[in-house]
């Protein structure tokens, strides 16, 4: 009997983190820093900034109070629209040799963006409230957006170091080729985090908002 397709996929992903322990702790050290400048950012920004913030936050969460019905099927395909760019994106710059810094600066800025929201809901929120409020909003998609984003920069990272240890064409093709067919299922799950951050997450938090 033929395995199903998931569980091969998830098996060459196992496969991947394995053989790339050291550049997934390398990429998630990164990607962690990215976190602590976002918090530090927004705990260091002036007041007048901060108002706008709060502003901005208080009216995103009153929208969402009085809201009838959200147009789903647009902010979908907006999201996946950006999780495309974001993928195509790594994995170009994964391709070649001298874009593999701007592989490592976009895993610290998504980095970045994650502590900046979570710091930001937490100071406009409170502590108890902020917490729960960047759970909802932003934890389900993220289980599968973070590992996702990571494993393209490994995958880029480590075509980079097979082009600079071996220069046979054909060896290099057969890596950009792989390269190129683990971007595509990292994309799906990036894909797939679309639709649990537009159907679950947002219909989950407009329940629950009530409460903020």
């Amino acid at each position: 009997m033929k395995r199903s397709k998931p569980i091969k996929i998830l098996e060459i992903i196992k496969e991947h983190v394995m053989n790339n322990k050291k550049e997934y702790m390398m990429v998630s050290l990164l990607f962690i820093i990215g976190i602590f400048l976002g918090v530090l950012f927004v705990n260091n920004v002036q007041d007048s900034p901060k108002l706008e913030i709060t502003d901005y936050l208080n009216r995103f969460i009153e929208e969402m109070k009085s809201s009838e019905g959200l147009n789903h099927m647009a902010l979908l395909k907006n999201s996946i629209g950006q999780n495309i760019l974001l993928a195509v994106i790594l994995w170009f710059f994964g391709t070649t040799v001298i874009g593999i810094p701007v592989v490592f600066g976009l895993v610290l800025y998504r980095g970045f963006c994650l502590g900046y929201t979570i710091a930001v809901c937490v100071t406009v929120v409170g502590l108890p409230q902020g917490i729960w409020f960047v759970m909802i909003l932003l934890l389900l998609q993220n289980l599968l957006f973070i590992p996702a984003v990571l494993a393209l920069a490994v995958s880029g990272f480590k075509l980079y170091k097979s082009i600079i240890k071996d220069r046979n064409k054909e060896n290099v093709k057969i890596e950009v080729v792989r390269h190129t067919i683990f971007s595509f299922i990292m994309l799906l799950l990036l894909v797939l985090s679309s639709v649990i951050e537009i159907f679950l997450s947002t219909n989950l938090f407009k329940v629950l908002v009530k409460y903020f």
